[in-house]
C-alpha cells in the first residue's frame, strides 16, 4: 500500500512536471502548484514515516515552497 501511496505523490509532481516542459502548464499556474504540493506532502509524509531524513527534507521544503507560493497567488 506504501509503494501505491508513493506512487501517486511521484505522479502529481511529474505531471506537473511534464506539463510544463511540453508548454501546457505554467510554473507560476495554480495548478502546477497544487500538483507540486500535494505530490511533495504526500512523499514527505512517506519518508517521515520510513525515517528516510534526507528524502523528508527535500518533500518537506518542496511542499513548503509550494505552499508558499499557493498563499502568494491567493493573496495577489
Amino acid at each position: 500500500m506504501e509503494t501505491a501511496v508513493e506512487l501517486v505523490g511521484a505522479a502529481l509532481i511529474l505531471s506537473g512536471f511534464v506539463l510544463a516542459q511540453m508548454g501546457r502548464l505554467a510554473t507560476s499556474s495554480m495548478t502546477y502548484l497544487v500538483l507540486n504540493f500535494f505530490g511533495a506532502t504526500i512523499l514527505a509524509v512517506t519518508a517521515a514515516v520510513d525515517g528516510d531524513i534526507g528524502f523528508l527534507l527535500l518533500e518537506g521544503v518542496w511542499a513548503a515552497v509550494s505552499a508558499y507560493s499557493i498563499v502568494g497567488r491567493k493573496g495577489g
